[in-house]
């Protein structure tokens, strides 16, 4: 047996599964309190000897060290542990969700997840975080000893090693990371005027980029000035209503634009009111859905324009980039598998023989108090000495050896 065969792992991802029945295979709860007391009598039930649970949007992960099959009745159990309720139809199909993996297969596909390989955006680190989070949470219920300690060190290095060493988590995929880096690689001033049209979600991630890189010029337009207020306060900028983009006239060298619109909302005459008679070229950055700069400003204005369009198909470029990288990730995961595998021997065999010491001393403790116990008293004091002395001796080299041997196997 390979000693890292009870490591094991279950779990259900977007492979498998869309997200709303993911859910069917969370441990529900109504609060921390609750799900320890859940991991635990699943632990006992499923007579797992440390457990560390995962769960994200589109993942569930069970991180198990256990020297049970997880055969498909063993998964069963399993899993009605984790949800009672669980529907039989779900329970007799299974294996076509569930993944299972053992040993070293396991410790690598536990590697892979913690480097984002197995991410449905390959590259993104969030999914470190959660495992490092999750494995933290678990370690504070009590539900982790020596061995996932061990592997989740391996881990953590492993994971880091892939992020330091290839470009896996290189060029940004998101629209509004790719947005922001156009703007940066304009190398537009800092005290550059900048016009941002809307306050929604999408722009007001921008402006925490915008906060960042230090944009300090900023003026806020909005429906609603109520809801603009968030920007004003992180930016310190200026909040004026969306109608008043027809009179706004200290004009401007970057728009960012992104409104519930359906329609145009900069249209020719809007624009030229903004450029006033200004000959500079400006940027203006379009992350509406549909477009809400007008084709003819576009076409009929010097600026450099960047639409949604041309950021997904960046984005797509960059994934295909990242996924390129995933070769190298692999080669390195391989050498960092080998380690731990070496390292988890060593550990364990220095667990096996950390009670040789002590059971040796006892057989010397027997043989001089009771076994030799009256022949060595009838012995003078001078003898006595020199048994005692080369006793202790035996005891110590008796010692030695298998702690020689056994480091002799591993390295």
């Amino acid at each position: 047996m390979n000693m890292l065969d009870n490591f094991k792992i279950l779990t259900i991802t977007h492979h498998n599964l869309n997200v709303d029945e993911i859910g069917h295979f969370v441990i529900k709860n109504e609060g921390k309190e609750d799900l320890s007391t859940k991991l635990h009598e699943l632990k006992s039930g499923a007579n797992l000897e440390e457990i560390i649970y995962l769960s994200t949007c589109n993942r569930v992960s069970f991180i198990c060290y256990s020297n049970e099959d997880f055969d498909t009745d063993y998964v069963k159990s399993f899993f009605k542990f984790v949800n009672p309720n669980l529907e039989e139809d779900k329970l007799k199909m299974i294996s076509k969700f569930v993944d299972v993996y053992h040993g070293s297969k396991g410790v690598n596909h536990l590697f892979e997840v913690a480097s984002s390989m197995d991410s449905l955006v390959v590259g993104e680190r969030e999914i470190f975080r959660q495992f490092r989070e999750s494995y933290q949470q678990s370690l504070e219920f009590g539900l982790i000893a020596d061995n996932l300690r061990m592997l989740e060190n391996a881990t953590v290095k492993a994971a880091k090693e892939v992020y330091d060493k290839t470009k896996i988590g290189e060029k940004p995929l998101s629209i509004v990371s790719l947005a922001v880096q156009s703007l940066l690689a304009k190398d537009v001033d800092k005290n550059a005027r900048l016009l941002i049209v809307g306050a929604g979600e999408t722009n007001t991630l921008f402006a925490k980029f915008l906060k960042k890189y230090k944009f300090t010029n900023v003026s806020i337009f909005n429906r609603s000035l109520d809801n603009a207020a968030h920007l004003v306060e992180l930016l310190d900028g200026t909040a004026y209503h969306l109608s008043e983009l027809s009179t706004y006239s200290k004009g401007f060298d970057v728009m960012i634009v992104c409104t519930a619109a359906t329609s145009a909302i900069i249209d020719a005459p809007i624009y030229r009111n903004l450029v006033q008679k200004e000959d500079s070229k400006k940027l203006v950055i379009d992350l509406s859905v549909p477009n809400n700069v007008a084709v003819d400003v576009v076409d009929g204005f010097d600026m450099d324009y960047i639409d949604i369009e041309q950021l997904r198909s960046l984005s797509t470029a960059n994934l295909e980039f990242r996924k390129k990288e995933v070769h190298a990730a692999r080669i390195l995961l391989k050498n960092q598998l080998l380690a731990f595998n070496n390292q988890f021997q060593k550990r364990q065999l220095e667990k096996a023989l950390n009670t040789v010491p002590l059971e040796i001393r006892q057989i010397k403790e027997r043989a001089i108090e009771k076994v030799y116990h009256k022949k060595i008293a009838e012995l003078d004091s001078n003898a006595q000495s020199l048994i005692f002395e080369m006793m202790d001796y035996m005891e110590k080299k008796c010692i030695s050896v298998p702690m020689r041997v056994a480091k002799k196997l591993v390295d």
